[in-house]
């Protein structure tokens, strides 16, 4: 294998390395949505530095496939979630 080839694997390897330690380096709480929304169900997870932030990412998360176009999306975060289990990380 080249030396560049080398160079170039291990720079892509320390950048994701990097990416992963940032984004979970911050993240406190875990939370686990499930949200019911027009007869539809789905549940979603997500990670934060606060409990309200793990919570908002999980609904925002959780509505995407349930709701279709921008009105039944904001409905859906506004609803109240079905199910909202969280824990430390």
């Amino acid at each position: 294998m080249k030396r560049s080839t080398l160079y170039t694997l291990a720079a892509v390897l320390a950048v994701a390395a990097l990416f992963f330690f940032m984004t979970t380096a911050r993240a406190k709480v875990r939370c686990r949505v499930c949200m019911e929304y027009r007869g539809r169900t789905n549940c979603a997870a997500a990670v934060g530095p606060t409990e309200q932030a793990a919570r908002e990412g999980a609904q925002s998360t959780a509505c995407g496939p349930i709701a279709s176009g921008m009105d039944q999306q904001i409905g859906c975060s506004r609803a109240p979630a079905a199910s909202v289990q969280c824990q430390p990380n």
